[in-house]
């Protein structure tokens, strides 16, 4: 089990600036500070993705998201807390609280509450991160950590030791305000 020493080290590394490798309820994701311009684009290079997609923010509860959910109506935030701590991603109007490398060319932003405790147990204490899948573009999303160093081989600042979830695929994304469903998990 991760101690909270652990939780901790990675932590202090992510607020310098790290990007790290950790287990979620599917896959291995790649996280980092989302509001740290530098550490973004280095993720967005080790995974070959461009910008312009966007990112998905990940947090440990709604509460962590409250800046950014100012002004949904009682029925959207009802939606949102029903499916949540879960494999649920939402896009909701960013309203330009949230910078442009996390947005891309979007108007909407992309978050979810997890559902893994060990992502929770980070964010806890991180704050909301980036969480995008652990692969370089066009290959396979990670599902063990010796794959993560054959895709990264060392050029992660950390890797969060854990066993993923027992989900099968990742996270539905469904439009908050159009219920669209982007990708079904």
């Amino acid at each position: 089990m991760t101690s909270a020493w652990q939780i901790q080290q990675i932590t202090q590394k992510i607020h310098r600036g790290a990007v790290i490798a950790y287990p979620t309820e599917a896959v291995w994701g790649l996280g980092c500070d989302p509001f740290n311009a530098t550490a973004v684009a280095r993720l967005l290079a080790l995974k070959e993705r461009p910008e312009h997609k966007g990112l998905i923010l990940v947090a440990a509860s709604i509460e962590q998201f409250s800046w950014l959910l100012e002004g949904l109506t009682v029925g959207e935030m009802t939606q949102l807390s029903a499916s949540w701590p879960g494999p649920n991603t939402w896009l909701v109007p960013h309203q330009n609280r949230v910078p442009e490398w996390i947005t891309g060319a979007h108007d909407s932003v992309a978050i979810r509450v997890s559902a893994h405790p060990l992502v929770a147990r980070l964010c806890a204490q991180t704050g909301p991160l980036v969480s995008t899948s652990a692969n370089p573009s066009g290959l396979p999303p990670a599902k063990s950590r010796l794959r993560i160093e054959q895709y990264f081989h060392g050029q992660l600042d950390a890797i969060l030791n854990g066993e993923l979830g027992q989900s099968s695929k990742p996270s539905t994304i469904r439009d908050l305000r159009s219920g669209q469903v982007l990708r079904s998990a």
